[in-house]
Formats: structure tokens, C-alpha cells, sequence
């Protein structure tokens, strides 16, 4: 295997002028930069990151916080993280923090501190208010995912305009007994996510006159207890809304599913409408609001980058677009449920 030695003697320079043209580190004229990277390429030397972070005070990695690695939206997120980073030659450390763990009391509590990265970026973790106190301690450069606000540089979509734009896609169809489904109880712990959410639908439903028939039925945000949640409540007519809006599209397709195994049709006999294009929305024919999970992980390279670069510069907040899809899950209420 070669060294550095190989690839400073095939450039014709000093070990130390190889070492700084291949770490960044100190002055090299862009000739010699270019020649020694040509040789390292010839040779298939790549500086390591133990070495890189020697020369440079930097450990080339990148720390990532997420509260679950299996669902659909944080996979993508990371995903597009780890295409940003290693474009940018940069290591990713994933951490995973399950709301309630152990292992995630463990992590804020010693790991992180124990653990070296550059900058740190959290997707949907909503941290306590002990968590955040332990990551601002840890003082790098922080960028968050989501709605939750930690007055750092962020990325996240509109959740209150993406549920209200949603509740008027129903209500512009002629609805008016439309439910939201997903999310924790009022009065509860919400995501803050899905509280801006819920507040969206709230007010879509208050400003069309509709505020009587507002009606939140809480689930966990994911597609088994989506459909488990509607089975119950679309098994009676009294119970049964003309519409859904749900609180992302697990949910929204956990209650097609149900729907439909109860002879309902979607969306003769029920509108159901999303928040997100799951990987999984075209198939079901899902009309949704769609965001892009991986320009949200890359976007938040590019932000922490920025920072990492020069601590000194003020948050950036980036909203990233909800577009509507309209698909073939949403039409005018029944006949006999018009007014």
C-alpha cells in the first residue's frame, strides 16, 4: 500500500508539502496542490481521517441525531446526509434516540461528550430541555431537521401551512366532517411537528366556518396504528367522518387500508388526504403534500458546513417546500352527506 512518502516522491516534494496539499492544512501554491493530488490518485493513497484531523485540528466527521434509523422519513434524511458528506469527503457518526429509551438518556448523558465530531446535526429529536442544554455545552456547530425550533441554523417544511393547505383541499371539495387523525392526545406531549399541524387543521376548519366540526383523533404517526385507530372509528356511520387528513401519510394510509377492508370506498365513501409522498403514497394513490426528506439531510450539510467554516455567522432558517400532489384519494363527500 502506498504512503504519503510514495506520493510525495512520484510529485517530487517534501513529505510535509504532500501531507499539507492532501489535508488543507498550511500554504500550497494550487500547481503543487494539483500535482500531488494527481499522484495520490495514480497511486490510490487516500489520507486518512486519523491523520487529516492531526494535521488540521478537525476529525473530518460529522455527528447525526436521530430518534428512530426505520422509519421511512429519518431513512431518507440520512441518506441524503450521507450523500452530502461524502461528496465533501466527510465521515458520518449516527446516533439513534428512541424517545423514552435508556440507551437515550445514556447518549446525551455521556456519549456525546465522550464522542469527537466537527458540527452535529438533529433530525425530529425535540430535545428536553436537559437534552439541549447538554448538546449546546458540547459547543459545535448544531443544525436541526424538523419544526423544533433550538434558535440554531434549521431545515423543516411549513408543518402548520402544509395542514392547513390540506384541510382546504377537503373543504374546497364540499367537506365539512373532516377529522384529523394522528398524533398525542391534547393535552399531552405532542411532537411539535404535529402540533403545528394539528393548529393548521384547527384554523383551516375555524376560518371556513367549520370550527364545531373539528375533531383530532390521536395515533401513534405510524401506518399499523393509522389503521388500527380507523378501523375503530370508521366502524360506525355515526363515528365515520367524510374526510381525513392525515397527520403524515403513514397514517393517512393506515386509514385507506382500514377503509377499504370495511367495504369503504376511498374516495367515493371517504377522502383521505397526507403530508409528506411516502415512498409508498403512489401506490396506494395517496393525495398528499410532498416534501423531500433527502434535500432536507443535504440542505443541512450545506448549512453546517457553512458554520463549521466560520462559527461567528448567524442562524439560517431554510423552509423547504410542501408541494400538493393530487392523486385519486380525494373527491367531492357523498351524496348523502352534502348538505
Amino acid at each position: 500500500m502506498s504512503g504519503i512518502a510514495d506520493v510525495a516522491r512520484r510529485a517530487g516534494v517534501s513529505k510535509s508539502t504532500a501531507s499539507r496539499a492532501l489535508t488543507g492544512s498550511g500554504y500550497v501554491s494550487a500547481a503543487t496542490r494539483q500535482r500531488v493530488r494527481e499522484a495520490a490518485d495514480a497511486l490510490g493513497y487516500v489520507a486518512s481521517t486519523h491523520a487529516v484531523s492531526l494535521a488540521t485540528g478537525k476529525t473530518q466527521t460529522i455527528g447525526v441525531i436521530v430518534p428512530h434509523v426505520t422509519r421511512w422519513y429519518f431513512g431518507e434524511v440520512v441518506d441524503g446526509i450521507q450523500n452530502a458528506l461524502i461528496a465533501r469527503d466527510l465521515d458520518c457518526a449516527l446516533f439513534s434516540a428512541e424517545p423514552g429509551s435508556l440507551h437515550r438518556q445514556r447518549m446525551f448523558d455521556t456519549y456525546l461528550g465522550r464522542r469527537r465530531f466537527d458540527g452535529l446535526i438533529t433530525v425530529g429529536i425535540e430535545p428536553s430541555t436537559r437534552e439541549l442544554e447538554r448538546i449546546t455545552t458540547i459547543g459545535k456547530p448544531l443544525v436541526t431537521i424538523g419544526s423544533y425550533d433550538a434558535g440554531t441554523s434549521a431545515v423543516s417544511i411549513n408543518d402548520f401551512d402544509a395542514a392547513r393547505r390540506a384541510t382546504e383541499h377537503l373543504i374546497g371539495l364540499g367537506h365539512s366532517n373532516i377529522a384529523l387523525v394522528g398524533g398525542a392526545a391534547e393535552g399531552s406531549d405532542h411532537s411539535f411537528g404535529d402540533t403545528r399541524r394539528l393548529l393548521g387543521y384547527r384554523t383551516a376548519m375555524a376560518e371556513s366556518g367549520l370550527a364545531e366540526f373539528a375533531r383530532h383523533i390521536p395515533c401513534e404517526v405510524d401506518m399499523p396504528d393509522g389503521y388500527a385507530t380507523a378501523v375503530d372509528f370508521l366502524s360506525s356511520p355515526r363515528t365515520r367522518p367524510t374526510a381525513i387528513v392525515g397527520v403524515c401519510d403513514e397514517v393517512a394510509i393506515g386509514a385507506v387500508i382500514a377503509a377499504r377492508r370495511q367495504g369503504l370506498g376511498v374516495p367515493n365513501d371517504l377522502s383521505v388526504i397526507g403530508i409528506d409522498d411516502h415512498a409508498h403514497a403512489e401506490m396506494f394513490s395517496l393525495t398528499t403534500l410532498r416534501q423531500s426528506p433527502r434535500d432536507q439531510g443535504e440542505t443541512a450539510v450545506e448549512l453546517l458546513t457553512r458554520l463549521i467554516a466560520d462559527p461567528t455567522s448567524p442562524p439560517e432558517r431554510v423552509w423547504a417546500p410542501a408541494t400538493m400532489v393530487i392523486r385519486n384519494s380525494t373527491t367531492v363527500p357523498p351524496e348523502s352527506a352534502r348538505p
